[in-house]
């Protein structure tokens, strides 16, 4: 009996693989066989020679590697690249980005999601956590455009009640949407702007519904410091308090993570995951990183993240890899730490552990979704290749991605997107902007007073 071709073959390529030790390793001159949305196989090109497929594509001089995975952003906010530069954080949130989120409607998240979307196909991202409002929108463009994404409807206490539920109400709704590329948290803003009643009922809606938590956290120092000076007690263990610990939590950024916070973090090892997206923090002016290093220590995965365009101007989670790698370095002060491997650790694995989808999503195995990424290493830049992982973060970029893949759908084929129209968006979203980026009003969706 003849076996029935499978969906996709990738032949010829260097792919990026685990050993049981999550050891990282190169596969050379191998082929990924894809059927059913999965990965069926990672073989040699030899063994797959002849064999049916619906669709081949020739890997030669390009390395398969899990999709990356953007661990906190708010893709929307594409739609305020560049409007709130060198600024202090609290000029950046009160003056500029919180009086023109006040303008927001669905139709402007819809296009910047549809944006945002696009960036990160382009630039290899196969999945995102997004923390924003109207986010049935966002869902709506993550079925159409193929990506896979956890996502989170953000409330703050000032809306009351009803913030909370709105969150509750989306999470539900759409888990396990878009035939299952969408996963779903509750997403209270943090805990400067939701009070420990809002925070504990979160944590009790949580449990009881099976959801996991995405908020920010510690975002820096000075926030520690005042909660510290008002409360007695720094955000994470306001997090402990409220109960937020003990449900599954992503937590963004952590920069303001200090030594009396690490027991209590420990203690929920195994539950909690944190999102470092580096570059925006050094825009900022911020004298402290998420703490890599400790929070390896006690068993904490870290993912890599972006924040939003609003703070990153990117969406580009490779860039992230390579500044992580970097600032892990020279905070620490020693070159040893973090090293490439450990890096592609991050962005693939933990990154995968830190949304909630460690069992399916963040190496190319049998049984594991389809969502891969092809690199090209033949550009002047890349070459000669000396260790594969140091090309991989620190010479190769996101714009040598190739081919974006999502469960077994091609995304983009050799830089060509094939689920959205970028021009239309642009030309629809710059129509928008004079409206969306009115400050005249006065208004604000929040204030910033840590």
């Amino acid at each position: 009996m003849t076996e029935s071709p499978a969906d996709l073959i990738i032949t010829g390529c260097t792919v990026l693989v685990y050993d049981d030790q999550e050891r990282i390793g190169f596969e050379e001159d191998a082929a990924v066989v894809v059927r059913g949305g999965l990965v069926e196989s990672v073989t040699t090109a030899a063994a797959v020679e002849g064999a049916p497929a619906v669709e081949r594509i020739d890997g030669r001089g390009q390395v398969a590697m899990p999709g990356l995975i953007n661990c906190h952003t708010h893709a929307p906010m594409v739609a305020l690249r560049g409007v709130a530069e060198d600024l202090p954080t609290e000029e950046w949130f009160n003056d500029v980005v919180w009086p023109i989120e006040s303008n927001l409607t669905e139709k402007d998240v819809e296009l910047g999601a549809r944006l945002a979307c696009a960036e990160m196909i382009r630039a290899g991202v196969t999945c995102f956590a997004d923390h924003y409002f109207s986010m049935d929108a966002v869902a709506a463009v993550v079925e159409e455009c193929g990506l896979r994404a956890h996502l989170g409807e953000a409330y703050f206490s000032s809306q009351g009640a009803q913030g909370r539920e709105k969150s509750l109400e989306f999470a539900l709704r759409h888990r396990g949407g878009a035939g299952g590329r969408i996963t779903t948290a509750l997403a209270p803003h943090a805990p400067y702007t939701v009070d420990d009643t809002d925070l504990t009922a979160t944590a009790e809606l949580a449990r009881e519904h099976g959801l996991s938590v995405h908020l920010h956290a510690a975002e820096n120092r000075d926030q520690t410091d005042a909660s510290l000076a008002r409360h007695g007690v720094t955000p994470i263990e306001v997090l402990e308090r409220t109960g937020l610990l003990d449900v599954d939590v992503l937590i963004a950024h952590g920069t303001g993570i200090i030594d009396r916070d690490l027991p209590v973090l420990e203690r929920a090892s195994g539950r909690t995951a944190v999102a470092t997206a580096p570059r925006g923090y050094l825009k900022f002016g911020w004298l402290t990183t998420t703490p890599v290093r400790a929070l390896h220590d006690l068993g904490i995965p870290v993912g890599l993240a972006t924040d939003g365009a609003a703070s990153n101007n990117s969406l580009d989670v490779w860039e992230s890899m390579a500044l992580t790698a970097l600032i892990q370095k020279s905070t620490t002060g020693d070159p040893r730490w973090l090293t490439s491997r450990q890096a592609l650790h991050h962005a693939t694995l933990q990154s995968a552990r830190a949304v909630g989808l460690g069992d399916t999503l963040g190496t190319l195995a049998p049984g594991r979704r389809a969502d891969l990424v092809l690199v090209d290493l033949t550009g002047p830049h890349t070459q000669p290749v000396h260790d594969l992982a140091a090309t991989l973060v620190h010479s190769a970029r996101s714009s040598d991605v190739r081919t974006t893949i999502v469960d077994g759908r091609i995304l983009m084929r050799d830089r060509q997107l094939l689920t959205l129209d970028v021009p239309s968006v642009v030309r629809e979203l710059g129509e928008r902007l004079p409206v969306l980026l009115d400050r005249g009003h006065g208004r604000r969706i929040q204030d910033y007073d840590t």
